[in-house]
């Protein structure tokens, strides 16, 4: 009689261990407005000023090159900060009360990588989820992990990583890696 609950005990301890809790927690962010960074392109319009009104792209320090003022920082802003910025800049002796509106034209890629089919940077489109990430890459290999992928993310000057479900939201410049599954 004892080995027998000394066996029951083994199998409730073995089959406890298979089964998997998927608790959604994530260390990556998936709320709050749309920063800018390097890569991004922004339609800028200054009313009244047709010269000025066109496309820039945020360049590698995380400034817009712009006529008469120079660069203007705007890693980190959203574009409501960032037309207040150079409107600033632009009032500081160039023009009396700019009114500028900024718009992202075309975000920055994400990246992809892994057990999909074609890995590399492709065109972030606004609402993209990791599913439909690995669908524009062409979809899985014939071992990938189906269920998981795990996402690293730019946050606070810090990468951070989170193992995560198909439909998590990822965004510009993120990178997206799709595991090998284990047998």
């Amino acid at each position: 009689m004892r080995w027998l609950s000394i066996l029951i005990l083994a199998l409730t301890l073995t089959l406890g261990g298979c089964a998997t809790n998927r608790s959604a927690t994530y260390l990556v962010e998936t709320n709050g407005p749309y920063q800018l960074d390097t890569g991004d392109v922004v339609r800028v319009t200054v009313y009244g000023d047709a010269e000025l009104s066109k496309s820039y792209r945020v360049g590698d320090e995380g400034a817009i090159a712009f006529p008469l003022v120079g660069a203007v920082a705007v890693r980190g802003s959203t574009t409501q900060d960032a037309g207040k910025r150079l409107a600033r800049a632009l009032a500081n002796g160039y023009m009396r009360n700019p009114d500028v509106a900024v718009e992202i034209e075309q975000y920055r890629p994400f990246y992809i990588q892994g057990e999909i089919k074609t890995a590399g940077q492709f065109p972030y489109v606004p609402g993209m989820s990791v599913r439909a990430a690995i669908s524009t890459a062409g979809g899985f290999t014939e071992t990938a992990d189906r269920n998981r992928a795990v996402v690293y993310r730019q946050q606070d000057n810090q990468m951070v990583k989170g193992n995560v479900e198909l439909d998590f939201p990822i965004y510009p410049g993120d990178t997206v890696v799709v595991s090998e599954r284990w047998f």
